[in-house]
């Protein structure tokens, strides 16, 4: 298995500004470049206020203690050390050196006992602050992941389906998800880093520029190429996660791949663990070349520029050395300008690496931006109407075609068809031939490429959505397995509804699951699935397809859609599960996708479909009159139920046309049979 080369990096969703094309454009370009930066600076700052206001505070409280103190510290030892100087001399020129006595009782009455106090309590403070520092920093981290990883799901349960359908959106989603894990509070983490930083830069640059302004100057000029090179990096980082996105989504895909349970037996039998530890190194190994070569060429920039940076301070460090020796400074000067040329050097990279990052992540910030400003387009046209509930509906498609998004082939071609209330309609047709997305299609998942679709006379799309998700009662073929209790799964088909045991359990009687859930460790309380919970229960496809059912019996919607609904179940179960369904469905529109077309026989309308167009359109009787694609379909399936039949129970006559037989699965003698079904796949 051998990964495809990831396409050219798109452009269209990539914030940039556009390069300047002369000299005359440079105060543009930078006024729109430094603006987007303070842009992002700012909406993350904001994004941190709305997670809680008190880390902000918090962290400009530390941030200036932070700052400040290492300068007090260094006067301070710096004092120490010079009034020891004047002590030691004292006492040398006293001759009391050698009378200990003399000299303790010197130095406990002198200044250096206070300062030694001073120093004792500031090394304290500066601890307790900076445990105090790293719990805010883990906190506050905790509760921004929390808020953004809130926006990126409340986006995605609004974002349209056909965004699902998109590569770009999974890249999108990746690199939205990538940095809601640390991005924002360690960009507000390097920013108040670098305040502390500039104050204890510019303190230790006054401090040395009155002995040594030369060696400060020397200094800020050595640090310009750092600067320069660092941001260069930084962007360059940034663009080559972007344009590998692609990579790291093939990458985390075969790790996957090798632990879903859904697919570990295919995986075990056909031996392709093999081919997907192949495929991931191949595609790592694509995705870290380039990633190598970049750390390399930064890594030898940075270590030639810090031999030109050591070369500095080695001669400034000689300067201040020379000015003791000359007695223009005391010991405790030379402790606090070396010191202060430590610092200014340790703070200069401090500040650039900090800038630098904060920079980076303000880039990296946009990848969240892009999938939080994705378009939403299944909105209401105009001012939204409301539906009206708890009232039979009718649906009208005019001159429907589609097509998927990314793709110009219709699916769904020029379909008309009306559905008037309280009826029951069966779609059937063969595999691809477009009743789920028909399905999709009325529902709102997708809007129709041209033509209309109707609800009681207006334009779906002239509805409130919400209002009209809440509408339908559905099924879909691929239906939610939930790693929840058997309660809150049932409970999902009308989360805005309080959840009633009594309501529950009568839902799941409907669907005939009551009796299998009685027979659970917790009964409704157990949960399933052992993704979270190793008691949990893992059901069969049939036992899922009834708590599908059950939710489905446990919506109060006005009309029900049911794809394929008993597609895991025998034959009697569904028999069982559709004369239920005749009874519930009262006075609501009903719309039936199924492969077995014993189900089609009472219903009021059956719609075949065939290459995304309605070829035929009537009842059973009525189709089966006509000996077109429906006949056709239904005796083929017919005959093999007869076959069956004959094998056991001998000889049965071939079904006339317009008769309203029940085959194996309709409820007859002949479903003694269950659990196999020859029926055609349709």
């Amino acid at each position: 298995m051998v990964p495809m080369m990831p396409p050219p990096p798109r452009r269209d969703d990539v914030p940039r500004v556009p390069p300047p094309k002369n000299i005359a454009d440079v105060p543009r370009f930078l006024r729109e470049l430094i603006g987007g930066f303070f842009s992002r600076l700012g909406y993350i700052f904001a994004l941190v206020w709305r997670t809680g206001p008190w880390i902000l505070f918090v962290k400009s409280f530390i941030a200036l203690f932070q700052g400040a103190m290492p300068i007090v510290g260094s006067l301070i030892s710096k004092e120490i050390l010079n009034e020891l100087q004047k002590i030691i001399a004292d006492q040398a020129t006293s001759g009391a050196g050698a009378d200990f006595s003399a000299w303790a009782q010197s130095f406990i009455g002198s200044t250096v006992m206070f300062l030694l106090i001073f120093l004792f309590t500031y090394r304290i403070l500066n601890n307790i602050i900076g445990r105090i520092s790293t719990a805010t920093t883990r906190i506050a981290g905790e509760l921004v992941v929390r808020h953004v990883k809130t926006l990126i799901m409340t986006k995605a349960a609004k974002i349209d389906h056909a965004s699902f359908d998109m590569p770009e959106f999974y890249e999108k989603l990746e690199n939205a998800n990538r940095e809601a894990g640390h991005r924002p509070i360690e960009i507000i983490s390097n920013f108040f880093a670098m305040i502390s930083t500039v104050i204890s830069f510019v303190g230790y640059l006054l401090i040395l520029s009155r002995a040594l302004p030369l060696a400060a100057a020397a200094i800020l000029v050595v640090s310009f190429p750092s600067a320069i090179v660092n941001f260069i990096y930084r962007r360059k980082n940034w663009a080559y996660m972007r344009f590998r996105s692609r990579d790291r989504r093939e990458m985390n895909y075969y790790s996957d791949v090798l632990v879903n349970k859904d697919l570990v037996k295919e995986i075990r039998l056909y031996d392709l663990s093999g081919a997907f530890i192949d495929a991931y190194q191949s595609v790592f190994k694509r995705y870290f070349a380039g990633l190598r070569r970049l750390i390399i060429h930064e890594g030898i920039w940075h270590v030639s520029i810090s031999l030109v940076s050591s070369v500095v301070n080695c001669v400034c460090y000689g300067f201040v050395a020379y000015g003791v020796f000359n007695g223009v400074f005391m010991i405790g000067d030379y402790s606090l300008y070396t010191g202060a040329l430590n610092q200014i050097s340790t703070e200069v990279g401090n500040l650039i690496n900090n800038s630098a990052s904060i920079y980076e992540g303000t880039l990296f910030i946009d990848n969240l931006l892009v999938f939080l400003h994705e378009e939403q387009k299944i909105v209401p046209e105009g001012e939204p109407l409301h539906v009206t509930r708890g009232i039979p509906h009718t649906v009208e498609f005019q001159n429907v075609s589609f097509h998927y998004p990314g793709t110009e082939r219709d699916v769904i071609k020029n379909v008309n068809l009306t559905l008037r209330p309280g009826e029951t309609a069966v779609l059937v047709g063969l595999n691809g031939a477009g009743k789920t997305t028909l399905i999709k299609l009325l529902t709102r998942l997708y809007d129709p490429t041209e033509g209309r679709i109707l609800l009681d006379g207006e334009d779906l799309k002239r509805y409130d959505t919400a209002e009209l998700y809440k509408m339908f009662g559905i099924i879909f073929q691929d239906f939610g397995r939930y790693a929840v209790t058997v309660s809150e799964n049932i409970h999902f088909g009308d989360v805005h509804r309080t959840p009633v045991p009594e309501d529950i359990r009568e839902a799941a009687v409907q669907a005939n699951v009551d009796g299998y859930i009685a027979r659970l460790p917790q009964q409704y309380d157990t949960p399933l699935m052992r993704i979270f919970d190793r008691e949990g229960t893992e059901l069969s496809g049939g036992q899922w397809q009834k708590l599908a059912i059950a939710r489905a019996f446990y919506s109060t919607s006005d009309i029900l859609i049911l794809d394929e609904p008993t597609a895991s179940l025998d034959a009697i179960a569904e028999q069982e599960i559709f004369n239920t369904f005749d009874q519930l469905r009262r006075d609501k529109t009903t719309i039936f996708v199924s492969h077995r077309l014993s189900s089609a026989t009472v219903a009021s309308k059956i719609v075949v479909l065939e290459y995304g167009e309605v070829v035929e359109e009537g009842t059973h009787a009525e189709l089966m009159e006509k000996r077109g694609k429906y006949y056709e379909l239904f005796s083929t399936q017919a005959k093999r139920y007869v076959s069956e039949g004959e094998r056991i129970n001998g000889d049965v006559d071939e079904p006339t046309p317009g008769s309203r037989r029940r085959f194996p699965g309709a409820g007859g003698e002949e479903g003694s049979n269950a659990g196999e079904d020859p029926a055609v796949e349709l």
